[in-house]
């Protein structure tokens, strides 16, 4: 911990050296993770003994699962939008500045008006960045006129009045490149747009493709096989090993950097996603993507021991999803009382996640795997896994109260813990249908 000199007895203010004793906690990010961490962390110490500060470029907490039913009317940007200010638990401060650098040798981050918060330990929770600028044309001529992404409220927004007026066509959903923040979206995506179009009666003049860099439809051979098998089902066309190196916003073509070319009338893009802007900035801190490296077990980073990072903005090999973030800020939360204290940390994170996967039709799959375990066919309790079914639809459904009441507080939620539950789950070979 820093050195914060010697304490005079005389003539100190009794509350300012008090304050002075407090472990000063700094969590660079307001979304999932950072809101979860600092409630966690309020709970966990009392006022008296840690002064914990939330840092956040602005005051809008995104429900980031519901951006996917926005542009198909199932929700508005607004429902899914409220204060960070309100998520946090009295006592916690909050400071709606930018950051413009960490520096890991004085234990200290200095925001872009200057303010310096000193720290005792810090917690990196600032997720990606989305970056359409680093693929030639994408974010060009054509941008929200007939190329979208729904990531973000403004462009789910646009997606929406698109898909109104769209009356068929070639509708391209792609993937620039990996990793990117909830990587089944894209897929639910398609099937989704697959049911709506169904829904308006203009699916069979629509020729709707899903293209993807991966060797499949995901990352996971067996959920892969079982997601691909879906596609083909719903007549959505599967194009993999696709990588994405130019649009033609105006022309209407996404080209590869193999030369392929797919034509089309509407793209869905998912763009390229790096780590926040001062990592950069901050030496010793990230990799050369932005991505925070930190211990897949512990959440702890090899910058320095009171330097923590979960969620997005790590670069463990795990799911960029808002269940993972829910898994870590648990051991992390353990790691920083353990830290202070002096013991050895809780190396108990084993990568756990879990994601529904709308299908359309309001029905959905359920997947849990960690970094050894692949998704697995059985049940998650009541929940059925790898199988389409309206319980897990309704479970995705119920999720977004389960959010804003029960995880971003930092409440415990039973059944929902950071190591993965093996019962219920069948091993099967990766070929078996």
């Amino acid at each position: 911990m820093p050195d914060r000199g010697p304490r005079s007895k005389l003539g100190v203010d009794a509350n300012k050296e008090a304050d002075m004793a407090k472990k000063q906690i700094v969590i660079l990010g307001g979304g999932t993770g950072g809101t979860m961490t600092a409630n966690r962390l309020r709970r966990r110490f009392e006022n008296d003994a840690a002064e914990i500060h939330v840092v956040d470029r602005d005051d809008r907490h995104v429900y980031q699962p519901g951006l996917l039913f926005v542009p198909f009317g199932l929700a508005h940007s607004d429902e899914i939008v409220r204060p960070r200010r309100r998520q946090l638990r009295s006592g916690i401060a909050f400071h709606q500045r930018g950051v413009e650098s960490v520096e890991t040798d004085t234990n200290r981050v200095v925001l872009d008006d200057g303010t310096v918060l000193p720290y005792d330990v810090l917690v990196v929770a600032t997720g990606v960045r989305l970056q359409p600028e680093e693929t030639e044309g994408l974010s060009g001529l054509g941008w929200n006129e007939r190329v979208f992404t729904f990531y973000t409220p403004e462009g789910a927004e646009a997606l929406r009045g698109a898909l109104d007026r769209f009356d068929g066509g070639r509708l391209v959903v792609n993937l620039v490149d990996m990793p990117i923040k909830c990587p089944v979206a894209p897929l639910e995506f398609a099937f989704l747009a697959d049911w709506y179009l169904r829904e308006r009666g203009v699916r069979t003049r629509t020729e709707l493709v899903y293209s993807t860099p991966l060797d499949g439809a995901f990352t996971k051979p067996i959920a892969s096989q079982r997601l691909g098998g879906l596609l083909t089902q719903k007549d959505i066309e599967l194009v993999t090993e696709f990588n994405a190196g130019e649009v033609d916003g105006v022309g209407g073509v996404l080209r590869a950097f193999d030369g392929r070319e797919l034509d089309f009338d509407l793209l869905v893009t998912v763009p390229l996603h790096g780590g926040a802007a001062y990592v950069e900035r901050s030496p010793g801190l990230g990799d050369v993507l932005g991505f925070v490296p930190a211990d897949k077990r512990t959440l702890q980073t090899p910058a320095k021991p009171n330097v923590f990072a979960l969620g997005d903005a790590t670069d463990l090999p795990t799911s960029k999803a808002g269940s993972v973030t829910h898994f870590e800020a648990e051991v992390l939360t353990e790691n920083v009382a353990r830290y202070f204290d002096g013991r050895d940390l809780d190396t108990s994170y084993d990568g756990h996640a879990n994601c529904f996967i709308e299908t359309g039709f309001h029905k959905a799959l359920l997947i849990d795997f960690n970094y050894e375990t692949e998704p697995l066919p059985g049940r998650f309790g009541p929940l059925p896994l790898l199988r389409e079914s309206r319980l897990n639809h309704m479970g995705k459904l119920l999720f977004q109260w389960v959010y804003w009441h029960a995880l971003l507080p930092g409440r415990e939620v039973p059944g929902l813990g950071p190591a993965m539950p093996t019962a219920g789950k069948r091993p099967v070979p990766v070929h078996a249908t």
